[in-house]
């Protein structure tokens, strides 16, 4: 006999994951090459040398407002997150390490485990991800929360709410966790956030670092100096085991400028005030825009790569370039 509840049943798990994959749609991406840095032509840029650029251009409406990116140890697995709550998922391809376009490319909502899209539950801008070993933590603005996707493929997964507590509460509306970074071993802390400014405190960018995900808990606050009005936008564990953190300043008289900072793994402990060390700092004669992500990887030769992505804001006055430079020193 056949049980007509356990037919309803399948019939709504089938639907379900069918929705869940359903939402995975391939796009297309134009990569066009910035040949140049800055008008003067130069290569070196502080401790850093210029490796090729990409401008990145989509007629598709979802792609824009990429705010968060991660890069795996061969430099070639991108995924990222848009401030309207998507994810997208790509192969960034390469020729003796510069970047030449995109290949492979999806996008999907970031997901709930009650099958609605974050954006739908007034938790889109989602703003910064860290991966793990057990998939990837997302942290969201103006609501401040973070959020953990399980598995091999986010696009795929359903989050949970992993964090939500009375200090990110009280950040700034628009100045939420801009920087999330899963350091190896656990140590000194499982997670690193950094906000994007302190609204009590314009010197500073505050720093959260927490206990392992399992049972995640506050442990420990330190602070990184706020030098010349720049922002926090992203950071990442490069496999030198050091910090690097991307920044990024607008105002309308001095345009928009972008800056890289680097310190010790170490470094980062409760009750901490960092200046850290300037990698480089870009302006508005540059070839940037308002930059939000940052990847760290090691090139076949050797050298600590940064691959830095700009957040148009969805506008047709910003653009999206993909930015690629190896420290020198």
């Amino acid at each position: 006999m056949i049980d007509i509840r356990s037919l309803i049943l399948i019939g709504f798990l089938s639907v379900s994951a069918y929705a869940a994959t359903a939402q995975t749609i391939p796009i297309e991406v134009r990569a066009t090459p910035i040949e140049a840095f800055d008008t003067s032509g130069r290569i070196r840029i502080g401790a850093v040398e210029f490796r090729g650029g990409l401008t990145l251009t989509s007629p598709n409406d979802h792609f824009g407002g990429l705010s968060g990116m991660a890069l795996d140890a061969s430099g070639e697995k991108l995924i990222a997150l848009t401030d309207k709550g998507y994810w997208l998922s790509a192969t960034l391809t390469n020729q003796d390490g510069r970047p030449t376009g995109l290949a492979d490319i999806r996008m999907a909502p970031l997901m709930a485990t009650d099958g609605r899209s974050l954006d739908s539950r007034g938790l889109g801008d989602s703003e910064s991800l860290a991966v793990t070993g057990e998939g990837v933590i997302v942290g969201i603005e103006r609501r401040h929360e973070i959020w953990q996707f399980r598995g091999p493929d986010p696009l795929t997964s359903r989050g949970k709410q992993l964090i939500s507590f009375k200090g990110i509460a009280d950040l700034g509306f628009n100045e939420g966790i801009e920087a999330l970074a899963a350091s190896p071993a656990g140590k000194p802390a499982a997670l690193i956030a950094i906000a994007e400014q302190d609204p009590k405190d314009l010197d500073i960018l505050p720093g959260f670092l927490f206990s392992p995900l399992d049972k995640p808990a506050l442990i420990g606050r330190f602070a990184i100096e706020r030098i010349d009005e720049f922002s926090a936008t992203d950071m990442s564990v490069g496999p030198d085991g050091k910090v690097y953190l991307l920044e990024r300043r607008y105002d309308p008289l001095r345009g928009v400028a972008m800056r890289i900072r680097r310190f010790e793994l170490t470094q980062l402990v409760d009750g901490a005030r960092l200046s850290g060390d300037i990698l480089m700092e870009a302006h508005r004669a540059a070839a940037i825009d308002n930059m939000e992500a940052l990847a760290v990887t090691r090139g076949s030769a050797g050298e600590i790569l940064l691959t830095v992505l700009s957040d148009d804001n969805f506008s047709p006055l910003q653009r999206t370039v993909l930015l690629r430079f190896a420290v020198v020193q």
